[in-house]
């Protein structure tokens, strides 16, 4: 009988090991032997032939990019995981409580159907710095000039002969003299943005301080430069100033023929300045790629792509919650934010840490969205210790000893959000 029952012992191990082990194998071939094999590199030169010891990380923690790297991989952590959370519990909410709730939840997880390399192609359109093609650019800039139109008159210079001179976007003339007419020729202005009460420009009688501001240009060329020619055209509206030992002394606009007049100030000394919110240029919109703009930009995009996949899991964990206790909390006369804030939230609390800690582990391993989205030029600003895993390793130096301590670091990150997720797992099935 003692026999039989080892033989079965046997039999039964020998099953087991059967099913265990290919997946064995594959995991000490993919997972176990990478791990140590990195950490073995890790203690060696660039090029493996020497050993460094902790050398490695010793240039880690010292590198300037590698700060960097860290440092933007930290702020990931803190506000991208909390984000996506929010939104997927505020948009689980509501999905709840409107009609066609499935399609909404549809139109929200659809981005996680597209990869991160789509997904950087897309952004890169959407945060262009080109209004005509950049779509948030375009939306800021329509409401930027609702508010604060440009002026008519940007883009617009003097003459190279001119004596006029350009300071802070303003133009100023020398020192004029009351009597004799001012004139103050311009170009660069497109005929189509004339305003449309221009008239021909016209000098104004001497009376006191008096000058013309035209467009020094006709159509098809000719006419003699700094003089008023018969066609020219008067530039209205436009702001002037006189000044005189630095202190602005009187201002007025020009009329649709471009003239002012100062009829009050005689004598000389004075100086004639247009100011500069005669030449206000069209607001541009934000550079959001640029180096300020563009961490917080390429977090906008994870967060659209993965708000959707944490409303989908929290709205699984809201479909469990007992209704009885949602209606006892509203018979016992709590509001509406109560009951989300008092028994929602501690009912959906295990499922919003499954995904708050998912998220962390993700946004470490952050790479293909920062190394497509980020342009060249802001790329070191939006480094992430993957990417510069990936850049020491496969860029220009090839130095895998670095590359591997960046990825034992990264490892070492990863690892207690997965310890935590592990425990977890086992409290709840025991």
């Amino acid at each position: 009988m003692q026999g039989r029952a080892s033989d079965r012992l046997r039999d039964g191990r020998l099953i087991v090991l059967l099913f265990l082990g290919p997946a064995m194998v594959v995991l000490l071939a993919l997972v176990a032997y990478p791990i140590v094999n990195t950490v073995w590199l890790s203690l060696f030169s660039s090029d493996g032939s020497q050993f460094v010891g902790l050398g490695n990380y010793n240039e880690m923690f010292t590198a300037p990019d590698t700060r960097r790297a860290i440092l933007n991989n930290t702020i990931w952590v803190i506000v991208a995981p909390a984000v996506v959370t929010s939104i997927g519990l505020v948009c689980a909410v509501l999905t709840e409580r409107v009609r066609l709730g499935t399609a909404f939840k549809a139109v929200l997880f659809m981005p996680m159907a597209i990869s991160f390399l789509a997904a950087g192609v897309t952004f890169r359109l959407v945060y262009d710095e080109n209004p005509e093609r950049g779509v948030l650019n375009a939306v800021v800039v329509g409401a930027h000039d609702a508010f604060a139109p440009p002026s008519v008159y940007y883009g617009m210079s003097s003459r190279p002969e001119s004596d006029l001179s350009a300071v802070d976007g303003a133009f100023l003339t020398p020192e004029v003299n009351a009597g004799t007419p001012v004139l103050i020729p311009l170009v660069g202005l497109p005929f189509e943005r004339l305003p449309s009460d221009a008239r021909p420009a016209s000098a104004v009688p001497a009376r006191g301080l008096t000058g013309t501001v035209w467009l020094d240009f006709l159509r098809g060329g000719g006419g003699t430069a700094g003089v008023i020619d018969p066609t020219e055209t008067g530039l209205p509206g436009v702001r002037v100033s006189a000044i005189k030992e630095g202190e602005v002394i009187a201002t007025t606009t020009t009329d649709a023929n471009g003239r002012f007049a100062f009829p009050q100030l005689s004598s000389g000394g004075y100086r004639i300045r247009l100011d500069e919110a005669n030449f206000t240029p069209p607001f541009a919109g934000a550079t959001w790629l640029g180096p300020t703009l563009v961490t917080p930009s390429i977090i906008v995009a994870y967060i659209w792509i993965w708000a959707g996949f944490a409303m989908v899991l929290i709205a699984a964990g809201l479909a469990s919650i007992p209704r009885e206790a949602l209606e006892a909390a509203r018979i016992d006369g709590a509001g509406e934010w109560q009951v989300f804030r008092h028994v929602t939230v501690p009912l959906v609390r295990p499922v919003l840490i499954v995904v708050l800690v998912t998220m962390m582990i993700n946004v470490l391993k952050i790479f293909d969205l920062v190394l497509v989205l980020a342009p060249d030029s802001s790329q070191d600003e939006a480094n992430v210790i993957a990417l510069e895993m990936y850049r020491v390793s496969f860029g220009g130096d090839l130095n895998f000893g670095l590359g591997s301590a960046l990825g034992v670091l990264l490892f070492l990150l990863v690892l207690p959000a997965m310890l935590f997720n592990i425990r977890r797992l086992r409290r709840e099935h025991t």
